[in-house]
């Protein structure tokens, strides 16, 4: 059949109880924020399992992707289904997370620095799902994670300071700064 020959449609043509419901999904790029990096690791599988190098360190202990970071502290976290980790972020410290292939989270990512030029830009995406992939999160982005899933997730990090319990550079902002829905699997 030949398109040309179909009339075109436009919303005048959809119901009145319809128009103001419509929406149009955008395919384009998703607003990023300044600093914020994701980079893909290779994954090599086998019959026998499969293999991702992490992290590759030089001598002063610095990521070879990221020659500014110095890792200090590497760190291990299970997200349990339902639970939502959100929202903290450092004045001094900056993340490097790594959510494994075989597992999925709901990142999100909220700009809260006012000098920088994407100040209250938001990122949500899943990582993990059969992914390997790292993403660096520059100290002022407040971060955090929702399991939204039915099985426990895991994720490693690397941190460019020791935790200090006398002086903890942990600050939070509340789980639904942004909404509730946020954290929620979105449908449509």
């Amino acid at each position: 059949m030949n398109d040309h020959a179909l009339p075109r449609l436009s919303l005048n043509d959809i119901g009145v109880e319809y128009r103001e419901l419509v929406t149009t999904q955008e395919y384009g790029p998703k607003p990023r924020i300044e600093g914020v990096q994701i980079l893909d690791l290779r994954w090599f599988t086998d019959d026998g399992g499969a293999f991702t190098e992490l992290a590759r360190l030089d001598e002063q202990g610095c990521l070879a992707v990221l020659p500014e970071f110095q890792v200090r502290q590497v760190n291990y976290s299970v997200v349990l289904p339902g639970a939502v980790k959100a929202w903290h972020f450092h004045f001094n410290q900056e993340d490097v997370w790594f959510i494994p292939p075989t597992v999925r989270l709901l990142v999100g990512l909220l700009d809260v620095r006012t000098s920088s030029p994407t100040y209250r830009n938001t990122m949500r995406f899943v990582m993990g799902a059969g992914k390997a992939q790292v993403l660096y999160i520059p100290r002022g982005v407040a971060h955090g994670v929702a399991n939204i899933w039915a099985q426990d997730a895991y994720m490693m990090y690397l941190v460019n300071q020791q935790f200090d319990p006398e002086q903890p550079d942990e600050n939070r902002l509340p789980w639904d700064v942004l909404g509730d829905s946020f954290w929620q699997i979105q449908k449509g």
